[in-house]
């Protein structure tokens, strides 16, 4: 990652994951506002929020080109915040803060990306320039009504009367950590998150943000700040202050009871001022009083650090107890050591089994042994239920990413369609989430481009609605996800399929003996594209192959479904996590192999009265009506077994993505959790994973069980 401040490193991740965070829930409220043409004023300071806190934590992490634009943003919206309604049907608004959002991305990648020193600043010149001008036209529709741009980025609860001449409010000093340097930006954080609880009516020193030199005031002197609650309680934000980083004590050196025709001198200074005012305090109550207030008058003295950090008031002590000493209920951790966590448990499954299984064993009568080993089954089962319920994640995020593709897409090509979300509080494992951005981000485009008419009329004609939709859906189904991507527009035509892979030479038996849905699957192969012209998101003949492949790396497959003038539907199965699967065991001759459940329908014994014969399929059985292909496992793999008739073995019925096969093995062994560990990467030259095996397991005795994939098996 790139290089930043001294001392900050250890923060770096976290800001990254914040910012990201805060940028898509910017990315939404647009989103959501742009469709009802208007800016609610709950919008607009929640927009003015997430600008204000990425300001502020990039400044804090010395990123000064990613604070500026922030800034800048901000400016803009404090313009709005004044006025709201002249931003309806403003659309420069939008199309300006989502080029914000886009370029506050990639910076964060290329910081993400970028070694120690390879890290070069990006320069924003004229995205400033457009938010200034911007800025000025928004200004301008409020007819020279707006306040200047530089008073803009001020708290705007400033203006209101100083110190505790305003009722209910209440003053407290806070000192940071010795030695967490730019004390004033940790000062300007901490003023941002008190803003969210309570009307902020001054602080001490004013200009915490744009000015360096502070800092050395507030070490020595502390950062004083004046505010009101807004539901008249105070007791939230000093819940804030005490939980707040870096921030080491506080005290509260002016409390709602004070008399309120007594001023208080540590809010005297204006907070639009370079430096704080003299003030001369008036008469205190008590000696010991007027010394904590004094430190804003240039003749007294300032109070001792250490002294005013030994002073832990009453309302501290009281928030703790009300509080019960507890923490936050949520922790951010760290991916890889969830991963080192489910690697582990992984290995405490196979260790389970060795012991369990062990040969020594065989034969004798334990019953102790025997609970002890159901009772050690029961735990792992619960520690690894636990841990997978750890490393599962919604699919909201993933989902709601599309929402801006869609959005860009409709005003480039001029269509009118809207995203409709199903199920996207769905959760799949992490890892399997972050490899499903791209294929889904190709299944929209693909939507958009192909499926949604270019021509309203065209829908109109066809009796359909004129704004076309776009459907994401998720949903759980017997130990995996179905992840479905449909549109109502045009559907596939069969016949410029056909004509397009006649063309390209991919036809691999004659015309007439394809069904309609291997025609439809044929947009999946690699190089084919319906597009005669190259644009900016299709034409090319890449998108659909690689959607496939990315699934099939998840260990999910993909299908289409499409019924043209009605839509098309692309459906993906995913497993919940690739690594620690409940399978069945199968023995082949002196090989076992392990098939995951999640695609078994059944298994059978065969009767002579099912068999059947096809001269181009070859043998099937007849299950309930219905005839399925049979496949023997021994050879496919090329292995000697002394069962070869298909009543002294067994059947397995599996489906995958609405593909049935009948397996055939010489016995079933028996149900076990097992952990898939990757074949090592000299074999890839052997392209394993097409013959229909995704891995291996290490069984109870020692011994490798190689897994089966049973898509690839049937493809």
């Amino acid at each position: 990652m790139a290089k930043v401040e001294p001392g900050m490193e250890s923060m770096l991740e976290m800001y990254i994951f914040e910012t990201n965070t805060l940028l898509e829930q910017l990315d939404e409220i647009l989103l959501r506002t742009e469709d009802a043409n208007v800016f609610s004023q709950e919008d607009i300071n929640e927009i003015f929020r997430i600008m204000h806190t990425i300001k502020g934590s990039s400044a804090m992490m010395g990123f000064e080109n990613l604070q500026h634009l922030a800034h800048k943003g901000e400016d803009m919206f404090f313009v709005i915040r004044e006025k709201p309604e002249i931003a309806k049907d403003a659309h420069f608004v939008y199309e300006l803060i989502f080029e914000v959002s886009d370029l506050y991305k990639a910076e964060i990648e290329y910081i993400q990306n970028s070694g120690d020193d390879d890290y070069t600043p990006t320069d924003f010149s004229d995205t400033f320039k457009k938010l200034e001008e911007a800025t000025e036209k928004l200004k301008a529709m409020e007819n020279g009504t707006a306040p200047a741009a530089e008073g803009a980025v001020q708290p705007a609860a400033s203006a209101a009367p100083a110190g505790n001449n305003v009722e209910g409010s209440m003053t407290v000093r806070v000192f940071f950590e010795d030695g967490c340097k730019m004390e004033n930006l940790r000062a300007f954080l901490l003023l941002t998150k008190i803003k969210e609880e309570a009307e902020v009516i001054s602080c001490t020193p004013p200009d915490v943000e744009s000015n360096a030199d502070t800092a050395k005031d507030i070490v020595e002197n502390g950062f004083l700040v004046t505010f009101k609650g807004f539901d008249g309680n105070n007791d939230s934000v000093l819940k804030t202050i005490e939980g707040a980083v870096n921030v080491e004590s506080y005290e509260v050196i002016d409390t709602p009871a004070a008399p309120a025709a007594e001023p208080a001198p540590v809010s005297a200074p204006s907070p639009v001022q370079a430096a704080p005012a003299p003030a001369t305090p008036a008469a205190p109550a008590t000696p010991a009083k007027a010394e904590e207030k004094a430190p804003a008058a240039p003749a007294a003295p300032a109070p001792a650090k250490s002294a005013a950090k030994s002073a832990v008031t009453k309302a501290q002590e009281d928030i703790k107890k009300a509080s019960g000493g507890q923490k936050q209920s949520l922790i951010s951790v760290n991916l890889s050591k969830l991963d080192t966590l489910h690697d582990i448990v992984g290995e405490i499954i196979t260790t389970e089994s060795m012991v369990i299984a062990n040969p020594d064993l065989e034969g004798l009568e334990l019953e102790s042994f025997s609970k002890a080993a159901r009772q050690l089954r029961k735990l792992t089962d619960e520690l690894q239920d636990t841990v997978m319920s750890i490393r599962m994640v919604p699919l909201a995020g993933v989902f709601q990413k599309m929402g801006r593709i869609v959005r860009d897409m409709k005003i480039k090509l001029n269509k009118e369609a809207e995203l409709v979300l199903e199920g996207e509080t769905t959760e799949v494992d992490k890892s399997i989430v972050d490899n499903l951005n791209d294929p889904l981000m190709h299944l929209v485009r693909n939507c958009m481009d192909h499926g949604i008419e270019d021509d309203v009329n065209v829908r109109i004609a066809e009796g359909k609605p004129e704004k076309g939709t776009v459907k994401l859906s998720a949903k759980h189904s017997a130990g995996e996800v179905i992840i479905t991507v449909s549109d109502d527009g045009a559907g596939i035509n069969c016949e410029k399929v056909m004509e397009k892979a006649r063309k390209n030479g991919l036809l691999t038996k004659p015309e007439s003996e394809y069904t309609t849905k291997e025609i439809q699957n044929m947009i999946l192969l690699p190089g084919f594209s319906t597009n005669d012209t190259v644009t900016e998101y299709s034409g090319r003949g890449v998108g659909m192959d690689v959607v496939r492949s990315n699934i099939e790396q998840c260990g999910g497959t993909l299908t289409v479904e499409s019924e043209e003038g009605k839509g098309s539907s692309f459906i993906i199965r995913i497993p919940l996590t690739l690594a620690i699967v409940e399978g069945m065991k199968l023995k082949v001759g002196s090989t076992i192999f392990t098939v995951p459940i999640s695609s078994i329908k059944e298994s059978l014994m065969v009767a002579n009265n099912q068999l059947l014969h096809d001269t181009k399929q070859g043998e099937m059985i007849m299950i309930r009506g219905v005839c399925y292909p049979i496949l023997r496992l021994h050879e496919k793999f090329n292995m000697p077994t002394e069962v070869t008739n298909l009543e002294d073995g067994i059947l397995l019925l599996v489906d995958v993505g609405g593909k049935n096969v009948c397996l055939f093995a010489d016995k079933l062994i028996g149900e076990q959790p097992v952990v898939v560990k990757p074949f090592p990467k000299y074999l890839s030259q052997y392209n394993i994973k097409a013959e229909g095996l995704s891995g291996c397991t290490v069984m109870g005795d020692g011994t490798i069980s190689l897994i089966i994939d049973v898509n690839n098996l049937i493809s």
